[in-house]
């Protein structure tokens, strides 16, 4: 399965909001250049975020974006969903149906197997990955300092 660079993106940005300090917004350039990215194309993701409410934008020089809600609540599936919509992967081409009663049955096998990764990934926490990162950057740290 392939998840499209947009959702790529908007999972590591998720992940760089989470470790930003509570309360405090970050721009779309430090989100950008921590990605490499372009600005623009960022914010086009940025964007999705903010209608599917996980972020929120703040306007003004000192403004930027932030997690909207509780961080802990926000599934890799919220994420996905917000990028790449609610549609399936698969679907039965008409001309090669191995049909029974016009119903594509490797289709209904694809649908169930996309199902239960749905399921996997809404079990899934960006706010646990946010909360890995920190403690190996936090171990960095320490290795560092007492050298």
């Amino acid at each position: 399965m392939k998840y499209s660079r947009a959702t790529n993106y908007a999972l590591h940005t998720m992940v760089y909001l989470m470790s930003a300090p509570r309360g405090k917004t970050v721009g779309v350039d430090q989100l950008a250049k921590a990605q490499d990215l372009s600005p623009t194309y960022l914010s086009k993701i940025l964007t999705k975020l903010v209608k599917a409410g996980l972020i929120e934008s703040t306007p003004g020089v000192k403004g930027g974006y932030s997690i909207a809600r509780n961080s802990s609540d926000i599934s890799f599936l919220d994420v996905i969903q917000a990028i790449e919509g609610m549609t399936t992967l698969f679907s039965c081409s008409m001309e090669h149906q191995e049909s029974r009663n016009g119903e594509c049955m490797i289709e209904n096998v694809m649908i169930d197997a996309e199902e239960k990764l749905r399921e996997e990934l809404d079990k899934k926490y960006i706010s646990e990955i946010a909360k890995q990162m920190e403690a190996k950057r936090e171990e960095k740290n320490r290795v560092n300092h007492s050298h």
